[in-house]
């Protein structure tokens, strides 16, 4: 079935109005409220909970807004991942604040530019570290 045609099915079966035009999320629903009819809905315990957890969430109804492009430019780091121009890295070494601030040509440290993080903790350590590592981007340890 189309997405329409899912949605117009949900909404005769349901009688209530779906907003979603997810294909994948309407076939879960419409089997979950199936299921849910013949094996009986959430206890009142369960369904007093949801709507707590709901009440504290912050939910999204729509696809985030496109930023302008030149704040979708980004930097990448030595293993795919990236970060935007302007973010700013602190990592307290041996007593001293370290601050790197990412700058469209990679990263700048104590006025100079590098083409990498892990060329910025290579130049303060003085021996190889995974750039995002050393500075607490990925999990592992960074001391």
């Amino acid at each position: 079935m189309t997405v329409p045609e899912l949605q117009q099915r949900y909404e005769e079966e349901f009688r209530e109005p779906i907003r979603s035009h997810s294909r994948e999320h309407l076939v879960r629903r419409i089997l979950w409220r199936v299921q849910a009819n013949r094996e009986g809905d959430l206890s009142e315990r369960a369904r007093r909970r949801a709507i707590e957890i709901a009440d504290d969430a912050d939910i999204r109804l729509g696809p985030p807004r496109r930023r302008p492009q030149q704040m979708t430019e980004t930097v990448t780091l030595d293993r795919g991942g990236t970060l935007s121009p302007g973010v700013i890295l602190r990592r307290d070494y041996r007593g001293r604040t370290l601050v790197v601030r990412v700058v469209r040509e990679g990263f700048e440290f104590d006025g100079e530019i590098f083409p990498s993080l892990s060329a910025v903790a290579n130049r303060i350590t003085g021996s190889h570290w995974s750039g995002a590592r050393f500075f607490g981007l990925t999990k592992g340890r960074s001391s």
